[in-house]
């Protein structure tokens, strides 16, 4: 079977590169701001499954940048949506927990209704909304909380902190449940077989669990790492920032078990090992 992954750096796609043999397209290869670049990859590599793990993802910044968030995390995605509908190929495409609003303390299900309160999620809306369009085999698969050894979240980021301070705020009203990027990466590959075998996809979540705070994250983080941090929870009022994020980011995925027999595992497992390589 023959995979072909937009996005080389991030974190999901250079798990799936460590997980499968498969061609990862850098943007010197397949710009996601050139939407048709996109689509004439695809027609150029005559793969058998596409996944898109490349997105726009500079919450913050995408306030300002809402036309070039747009172009890569909605046109984009339509342009490999409709290149490979044309193509009967299977297309895979990552989205978010950030189309959603937030209220409430119940898990989120696929089919609940959608509401971005910012740029990202908005833009990231738009670009289900048009996989959707495209009318081929597809899955959109929302996920959360998204940490590994590579690139830039939240994990590291405390780490980092931790070098230099021995106290740290972190937000405690803002719930979801972080999700290795190794395990997105598992879950797309068994999904791409599947489809490839003929399955039919949807919209999907994978989350880690159990669903925490970002305070509670941070401190498994410095658990892991045998570092005695003191840690005070704060209100998100207490932190703004430009974008608004959703109080409310858990997932449901039972129907990912159920139509794949998928199961996010505990993440906190995960956590230890990703944080021993990342402090060895």
């Amino acid at each position: 079977m023959k995979i072909l992954v937009f996005g080389k750096t991030g974190q999901v796609a250079q798990e799936l590169q460590r997980q499968a043999d498969v061609t990862a397209l850098g943007r010197d290869a397949a710009d996601l701001s050139d939407p048709a670049a996109c689509a004439a990859a695809i027609t150029a590599h005559q793969p058998d499954v596409v996944i898109n793990a490349a997105a726009y993802t500079a919450v913050d910044r995408a306030e300002d940048e809402a036309d070039l968030a747009h172009t890569i995390n909605a046109q984009a995605p339509a342009a490999m949506a409709m290149a490979c509908a044309q193509g009967d190929i299977p297309f895979l495409h990552v989205s978010t927990d950030y189309v959603f609003e937030g209220s409430g303390t119940a898990p989120w299900s696929v089919e609940a209704p959608i509401a971005p309160l910012n740029v990202y999620g908005q833009t990231k809306a738009a670009g289900e909304d048009a996989v959707r369009a495209a009318g081929g085999n597809h899955v959109i698969l929302r996920t959360s909380w998204v940490f590994s050894e590579h690139g830039n979240n939240f994990v590291k980021t405390m780490l980092r902190l931790s070098e230099t301070r021995d106290a740290l705020s972190v937000v405690n009203d803002q719930i979801g449940g972080p999700t290795p990027a190794g395990g997105i990466a598992a879950a797309l590959l068994q999904m791409a077989q599947a489809m490839h075998g003929g399955q039919t996809g949807g919209t999907y979540h994978y989350a880690g669990a159990p669903s925490v705070s970002w305070e509670c994250f941070a401190r498994e983080t410095f658990v892991a790492a045998g570092r005695d941090i003191a840690v005070t929870g704060i209100p998100t009022a207490d932190y703004p920032t430009p974008a608004t994020r959703p109080l409310n980011s858990r997932l449901d995925c039972s129907t990912l078990t159920t139509d794949f027999g998928i199961t996010p595992a505990d993440w906190k497992a995960d956590l230890a090992a990703i944080v021993h390589r990342l402090t060895s």
